[in-house]
């Protein structure tokens, strides 16, 4: 991988992680200013601003006054402080559409549910403004709602790394997008994840803890610190699906989505995932020293090109309904063949 691309793609990753709403505006009420309702006076203060727009992120809960939730009919008063909270950072690079085909297995009038392959970016950045899902989304759907000032990230509320394979959840308006972004924010989304790891973990479901932020000495990759020293709070849960023997196969559940949590954190417990090249899975660290043991792997690394980790399966509340919803997908060819592999190996093997 081009060296001047990761570098690209780790700034980006620093700017933009899962599950954190970015503040786009903070006003202090002045003095002598009359009470007046809070969309009315947001029209007046902020330019090329909507009060539909308004009105949605309000309905959402993405306004804040004196850190607290209001309705649009609350009346400013001098010395309010009003916070306005949406899905992502503020961007100004316009957004080129480009006809990318995308696997998309859900679509109605609030989202869009896709299946990103393996080796797509998510989402443009600096340097990087072509052939990532969000030019495909922008070329398959004409008006994606932004955030004030973002032409760069429409409808998208999440993100998963380049070589991670799974599902991304994209909304088609702006309420929508608010509401399904403070899920996100309130970690009330429901997300699985399979990997395979290395090792035979010593318990079959488990929780793995640590604040999660940059490596101290490389910012291209992520670390594990203790509580409350560095970075922000990270929780994964798992569940051992299948083991075999010097490799396991593992469900994972995130309370939080930091960059690269599920793959950091197994590392941070001596468990890195297979073939991450990042967080040292791509060498052989289980197993015997035959080189028949060593050409099976060398091969399930060729089979599997990258971390072996797929975001299975993805829930949340419908912005529209109000029910939950929930949306699964099978493992990509490249994990499932390596799988099918070890399992065959493991079984064929002389005891």
């Amino acid at each position: 991988m081009d060296e001047e691309y990761r570098e690209v793609q780790d700034s980006a990753d620093e700017e933009f992680t899962q599950s954190e709403l970015f503040e786009h505006h903070r006003l202090i009420i002045e003095p002598g200013q009359k009470l007046m309702r809070l969309d009315k006076y947001l029209v007046s203060r902020l330019a090329s601003t909507s009060r539909n727009r308004i009105q949605n992120a309000a309905e959402a809960g993405n306004i804040l006054v004196n850190g607290k939730e209001i309705k649009n009919s609350y009346k400013v008063k001098p010395g309010d402080i009003v916070s306005i909270l949406l899905a992502y950072p503020k961007a100004d690079k316009e957004l080129i559409a480009q006809d990318i085909p995308i696997d998309i297995v859900y679509e109605d009038n609030d989202f869009v549910i896709v299946n990103k392959k393996p080796g797509m970016v998510v989402h443009p950045s600096f340097g990087h403004y072509e052939g990532t899902l969000v030019n495909a989304l922008a070329y398959k759907f004409q008006e994606l709602p932004t955030s004030e000032g973002n032409e760069i990230r429409p409808g998208l509320l999440h993100r998963i790394d380049k070589d991670t394979s799974g599902l991304l959840v994209v909304a088609k308006n702006e309420l929508a997008m608010n509401k399904i972004a403070k899920q996100f924010f309130e970690h009330t989304t429901k997300r699985t994840y399979q990997a395979l790891v290395w090792g035979n973990l010593e318990n079959d479901e488990g929780t793995i803890t640590g604040h999660v932020g940059r490596n101290l000495k490389n910012r291209k990759i992520m670390d594990v610190f203790p509580d409350g020293e560095y970075g922000k709070e990270a929780i994964t849960h798992y569940k051992v699906l299948e083991r075999f023997d010097y490799v396991n196969l593992v469900e994972c559940m995130l309370e939080t989505g930091r960059t690269h949590q599920i793959r950091v954190h197994f590392k941070s417990i001596g468990h890195p995932l297979f073939n991450d090249w990042e967080y040292g899975g791509d060498k052989i660290l289980k197993g015997t020293t035959f080189t028949k043991y060593k050409q099976f792997v060398e091969n399930c690394f060729k089979i599997c090109p990258r971390q072996a980790l797929h975001a299975k399966s993805l829930g949340f509340i419908h912005p529209s309904t109000d029910k939950d919803v929930c949306f699964d997908s099978d493992l990509p060819d490249d994990i499932q063949t390596c799988v099918d592999k070890w399992r065959n190996y493991i079984s064929g093997r002389d005891i």
